[in-house]
């Protein structure tokens, strides 16, 4: 063979071998990543419905460490949780220590100490599950029931980014007033025969309390995060103004997120991702009210956007605030294992999955009809907004592939 038929011959075979290491190789890695997708789904599917039950096997330890020991820098709390039923009983029954006003924010919350020495965070039922809540899709009260379902709809996604969330009843006269703070004491009255209380925040007033019925008071109870892992607050890059005429940069500028993209820490790691991922989550729940979020500090961006304070969700179940999803219309970005996720969530999976996951609850119904409905309808348009970046960029160029090992040792 000549000289330069051996050329030609070896330069076919490196362009069959780029070929087979492209095209093949890459995509049995994107096969199998897709198939340990598919696994997760039905493992979450499997140990969706947590029964609340009021002892831990097989360990001597709290239910409070066990659920600090969960904690890391990219999970609240890991994939398996057999402990889980057990950690929410306590939450839920736990004897109430000491109870405070809640920590500094604008809306009606008291911080419970429980048995053991676990805070958490209490808040109080303000609207029945039908209720409405018209106007701006960040109006009304906090609704005490969207922490729960929100928390079980972080679980559905495989996010495991919001802090451990349960119903519970409290009865003010007997559990709270015997071990409340003067300061939150002096917010106790009575209306009618109804115990109330309108606690410390930039919104709390005398003319709006709470009201229990009778002595007995629905609300959510949130784990708080070990202090171990201190939080820091920013500011969220697709914030509102909150002021009438006035509009954000986002809301005006579609290369918006080209800026984002070149500021820190959306420049790199898993942060702006972690933004993508929130909007999803927050447009299926109805939450317009994100202006800020938390994150581990001295984390260099490292740490997951944390998902807390999720209670001015599930407001109006016919209101879909299209411009929550901006993040993910204007960077034409998401996670690879998120959009196998809500792939594996359509046809009504989503909905049945949610209730099922909340039906232990001890405030369950904790959504109504709309409300589960209105999430399914919501998944259909976010699967078209990426849908509408795959059609304009192509696949490769709008699913990110972004796995990181988490460790739990």
């Amino acid at each position: 063979m000549k000289l330069k038929q051996r050329v030609v011959l070896l330069a076919i075979l490196l362009v069959i071998f780029i070929f087979t290491k492209v095209f093949l190789i890459d995509n049995l890695d994107t096969s199998a990543a897709n198939r340990e997708d598919q696994r997760a789904f039905h493992r979450m599917m499997a140990g969706l419905r947590v029964e609340l039950v009021p002892k831990l096997d097989h360990t001597l330890q709290s239910p409070w460490e066990i659920a600090a020991q969960w904690v890391v820098p990219r999970e609240v709390y890991p994939e398996e949780t057999p402990e889980l039923g057990a950690i929410m009983h306590a939450m839920a029954t736990k004897k109430i220590i000491k109870a405070d006003v809640g920590y500094k924010g604008t809306q009606l919350k008291a911080l419970l100490i429980l048995e053991g020495g676990q805070k958490v965070v209490f808040k109080p039922k303000r609207y029945n599950r039908d209720y409405v809540v018209e106007g701006e899709p960040y109006a009304g009260y906090d609704r005490h029931n969207a922490e729960v379902a929100a928390f079980h709809l972080d679980r559905i996604l495989g996010f495991r980014r919001a802090p451990l969330v349960v119903g519970r009843f409290v009865n003010l006269r007997t559990e709270i007033k015997p071990v409340a703070t003067e300061q939150l004491l002096s917010t106790f009255l009575t209306v009618g025969n109804n115990t109330c209380f309108y606690g410390k925040c930039y919104y709390c007033r005398e003319t709006e309390p709470a009201c229990a019925d009778g002595d007995t008071m629905e609300g959510s109870v949130t784990l708080w995060l070990p202090d171990v892992w201190p939080l820091q607050k920013h500011r969220h890059p697709w914030g509102r103004t909150y002021r009438e005429g006035k509009l954000a940069r986002w809301e005006y500028d579609e290369s918006y997120c080209d800026a984002v993209k070149k500021t820190s820490p959306y420049d790199s790691g898993p942060r702006l991702l972690d933004i993508i991922d929130t909007a999803v989550f927050d447009y299926l729940i109805g939450n317009a009210d994100r202006h800020h979020y938390e994150s581990f500090q001295d984390d260099e961006g490292a740490s997951m956007l944390i998902l807390l304070d999720n209670a001015k969700s599930f407001g109006n179940p016919s209101l879909d605030e299209r411009s929550i999803l901006a993040p993910l219309y204007q960077c034409c970005i998401i996670r690879v294992s998120t959009w196998n996720r809500l792939n594996y969530l359509k046809n009504g999976v989503l909905k049945s999955a949610l209730k099922s996951a909340m039906a232990h609850d001890p405030i369950s119904p904790v959504l109504s009809e709309p409300h589960l409905d209105a999430v399914d309808q919501r998944l259909l348009s976010v699967l078209a907004t990426v849908k509408q970046c795959t059609d304009q960029f192509g696949a490769d160029a709008v699913l990110v592939e972004d796995r990181m090992p988490l460790s739990h040792l």
